[in-house]
């Protein structure tokens, strides 16, 4: 008797289904639009004169689980000058076959220069061509950006680049294969700060009430 009800029960499902409506995706015509903090493709991003965010660190590279980043760290020079401070990445690069888009490597990194992007059709025919160099992922020059090397322009320190990362988090441009034509929106977000802002200004705050 269980063994009818269950057969019953299995073609319910089916005949269900049978009177849905048929939903067709007319893709690559129309793709389905991602939501807006989908984890795609990663982008370097850049300050306002071009200089790059990254820092070559490697914060994100240690941070993920997955052992897909590659980042080798070089020095700036004052005639040869790629990012704000001593340091830059001078190779990068994230093995997408091996990539889960965790975002953990977002967390990681300290200048905001690693995000995501809404880019999904990542798919290839060969393997190598899913490891992803620094030139792929560095986001486009914008209006009013120059091609890296070059002197800081926002200042002569890196501390006047993050001094403001607070209450300005900065921009991102997009992937260049964006369906924006270049660049995804700038979206603005009043009052957004990084993770453990308001506990710091808190301790701040007490700090200051305590004579320290």
């Amino acid at each position: 008797m269980g063994a009818i009800t269950g057969t019953f029960k299995g073609f319910g499902v089916t005949f269900s289904h049978m009177f849905k409506k048929v939903v067709t995706t007319d893709y690559p015509f129309k793709p389905p639009v991602s939501a807006p903090r989908y984890h795609g493709r990663h982008i370097l991003n850049r300050h306002p004169d071009g200089l790059e965010k990254c820092i070559g660190c490697e914060l994100c590279a240690w941070a993920c689980p997955a052992d897909a980043i590659f980042v080798e760290g070089g020095d700036n020079t004052e005639e040869q000058r790629f990012s704000p401070g001593e340091r830059y990445a001078s190779n990068y690069q994230i093995n997408y076959a091996r990539c889960i888009f965790c975002g953990l490597c977002i967390e990681a990194c300290p200048t905001r220069s690693l995000t995501m992007s809404n880019e999904y059709e990542l798919a290839r025919d060969n393997r190598q061509d899913l490891i992803f160099t620094k030139e792929q992922l560095l986001a486009p020059l914008l209006e009013g950006m120059e091609q890296p090397p070059h002197p800081m322009r926002l200042g002569d320190s890196e501390k006047d680049y993050y001094v403001g990362a607070l209450a300005n988090p900065g921009t991102s441009a997009g992937a260049e294969h964006s369906p924006a034509g270049g660049q995804y929106p700038v979206e603005e977000h009043p009052g957004v700060t990084f993770p453990g802002a308001e506990q710091a200004a808190q301790r701040s705050e007490a700090g200051k009430g305590a004579g320290v």
